[in-house]
């Protein structure tokens, strides 16, 4: 038998590489899951960052994060890129230090902080962005405070507070790079939902992306709607704080409708 097997292998060696081949394996450990990252919250900061460049309140520089929704000591944003760029797999996760959890050697916002700090000083709130909105910038320089023009912009009649980083932190690059700048504007957004950084731009807040998104969009429509108002000369009626309330109240409740649009807008660069 065994010479049989010799002569057999001398002719037709494949036949035998072939039954290696077929032969029986030990089992395969199974892969790693590829990210527990939330995959729908992922995907909120991916449409919310993309619908924000899509309209130009952002544009190669501004960010999009959300709170971790099971750890609320984390929080979600993507790694250093082009809002209008960001995918789901750029999503990372940070711990409210600023932190990365698994940075893989990739390039981190500097301006995290502005999302670590606020996540920290205010624990009702669920997402942040910050943008260098074209129509906010005047109201950040100049003694003319923001105001709701309109009920879309109606969380506007909280009050919109300015922050200064010279006042605390002299001549500066105006960057928010450190924890205690970003704490220090924490500080002045208060229980606001929106804060105007002089010579910058802004940050704002929301209980969801969805909500975070929607107001930064309509902040710069007010700013902008404002500034033509004010051209136009003579006194200009704003919402009252009651009013702003009531009206807001509405925006949360047809907030899907608007959402769904921009998700419309921009869905066909999301496909891969």
């Amino acid at each position: 038998m065994a010479s049989t097997l010799r002569l057999l292998l001398a002719v037709c060696p494949t036949v035998f590489l072939g039954l290696a081949v077929l032969a029986p394996t030990h089992a395969q450990t199974p892969a790693a899951p590829v990210s527990g990252i939330d995959a729908a919250l992922s995907e909120d900061i991916v449409i919310g960052s993309r619908v924000l460049a899509e309209f130009g309140v952002v544009d190669g520089f501004g960010h999009v994060s959300a709170r971790h929704p099971t750890n609320p000591n984390h929080f979600l944003m993507s790694r250093s890129l082009a809002p209008a760029l960001v995918t789901a797999d750029d999503i990372m996760e940070f711990d409210l230090d600023g932190n990365a959890i698994d940075p893989r050697g990739r390039s981190l916002f500097l301006e995290r902080f502005i999302h670590s700090e606020i996540y920290k000083a205010r624990p009702d709130v669920m997402a942040v962005v910050h943008t260098h909105s074209p129509g906010v910038i005047p109201f950040g320089v100049s003694e003319v405070p923001l105001r709701p023009m309109f009920h879309n912009a109606a969380f506007l009649a909280a009050g919109v507070p300015v922050w200064d980083i010279r006042k605390d932190f002299g001549e500066t690059d105006m960057l928010v790079r450190d924890p205690s700048r970003g704490k220090s504007l924490a500080e002045k957004l208060s229980d606001k939902p929106v804060v105007l950084m002089r010579g910058h731009g802004d940050a704002i807040v929301g209980p969801s992306v969805k909500m975070a998104v929607f107001r930064a969009y309509y902040t710069d429509v007010n700013a902008k709607l404002q500034s033509q108002a004010i051209a136009l000369g003579g006194d200009i009626n704003y919402l009252t704080p009651g009013e702003g309330a009531k009206a807001d109240a509405i925006n949360f409740a047809v907030l899907d409708r608007i959402w769904n649009l921009w998700k419309m807008r921009i869905a066909p660069s999301l496909a891969k």
